[in-house]
């Protein structure tokens, strides 16, 4: 019973985080116009940060809790999938050297994000 119910609540929460990952994202790119994805680059280091804060936290957050808001709306506001797609399409506009570059500063930038987040947490 309970895992039926924690199901639902990551479900629930999974569409909150999406829904909140595209009013965001929308957010950021009707004031940047650039040629990077700065929209899903930032959704991706926040919601790194927002997961190592949780996990930093562990001990005193409930497990439900924990999945609830990690895995449902977390996992749902972040998005490896469009980050990358948007990676494949600059590859493909033969901008390969702007893809290795946004690679590179997503995963850094989430890393530090993450362990910022944990470090942060720990201590709270």
């Amino acid at each position: 019973m309970m895992t039926a119910v924690v199901a639902v609540g990551v479900a629930l929460a999974g569409g909150l985080g999406a829904g909140t990952r595209y009013v965001v994202d929308a957010l950021i790119t009707a004031r940047w116009q650039g040629r990077l994805p700065v929209a899903t680059l930032t959704i991706n280091a926040v919601g790194s940060l927002l997961l190592g804060l949780l996990t930093g936290w562990a001990g005193e957050v409930h497990p439900v809790v924990r999945h609830i808001v990690g895995v449902g709306f977390l996992g749902g506001f972040t998005t490896f999938s469009t980050a990358s797609v948007e990676l494949v399409r600059l590859v493909l506009a033969k901008r390969p050297v702007e893809a290795l570059g946004l690679g590179l500063l997503m995963i850094v930038l989430s890393l530090a994000a993450a362990a910022l987040g944990v470090w942060l947490g720990a201590r709270g």
